[in-house]
């Protein structure tokens, strides 16, 4: 799976918008998928996460949240190192 083709399934997979961090502006800039894109560039308040429930965390097996402000997972594997 290409990149492009990882970003596309995550974005369709993702549950970003449930999440009680997401803000309106995230969706009106089309934003999401933060563990594959990274941080968000409007969200900054962690008021809760989603994403130990999400599809996409469960099926990539990814270990941690707050991907929309604190990066993607790989920028936080590189932080765990």
């Amino acid at each position: 799976m290409t990149e492009e083709e990882m970003i596309a399934w995550v974005m369709e997979n993702c549950i970003c918008p449930q999440c009680p961090s997401w803000i309106p502006e995230a969706a009106e800039k089309g934003e999401g998928g933060y563990c594959a894109v990274g941080r968000s560039a409007c969200i900054v308040e962690e008021v809760g996460c989603v994403c130990p429930e999400c599809p996409v965390t469960l099926e990539k097996g990814l270990l941690w949240g707050y991907y929309c402000t604190r990066g993607s997972a790989e920028e936080m594997m590189a932080q765990d190192e």
